[in-house]
């Protein structure tokens, strides 16, 4: 379990992650960050694209930064900060696509990360992603 310095440390870097996001059709964007036990900390940002559906959720990029950067496992916490271009709003929590995809980045090392969901004002919501995400579907099934 993250101490409350790494929290902090984990939502400021979703938040900076959130100032590079492309959203220029919605103007909701979103930064994520990825806490592996190594300590390594992977980012990412929502990418839209004109043809809505193959716009990228900030979780997803981050999830596919890490597989790119070997990080198989190990995934202990994510922090989520987005809302309205310029405006820190109430907390969000991973989209059902994110919850699935942070699901099978847990699943290769075991593990069910914090999520934290940064809101304005200093209002974090903590849950597990289990919690989120219950009886998630993953490579157990695929047998």
């Amino acid at each position: 379990m993250p101490d409350e310095a790494t929290r902090a440390a984990l939502i400021a870097k979703a938040r900076a992650a959130r100032d590079t996001a492309y959203a220029p059709y919605s103007r909701f964007t979103v930064g994520a960050a990825l806490l592996f036990g190594d300590g390594s900390v992977v980012t990412g940002c929502n990418v839209e694209n004109a043809s809505y559906g193959l716009s990228l959720c900030a979780e997803t990029v981050a999830c596919a930064s890490a597989a790119h950067a070997g990080q198989r496992g190990g995934l202990i916490a994510v922090a989520v900060a987005g809302g309205p271009e310029g405006v820190d709003g109430d907390p969000i929590t991973p989209c059902g696509r994110c919850r699935q995809v942070l699901h099978e980045q847990a699943a290769l090392g075991g593990t069910d990360p914090l999520v934290l969901s940064a809101g304005g004002d200093g209002v974090v919501v903590e849950e597990r992603l289990s919690f989120l995400l219950p009886r998630a579907f993953g490579p157990a099934y695929l047998g």
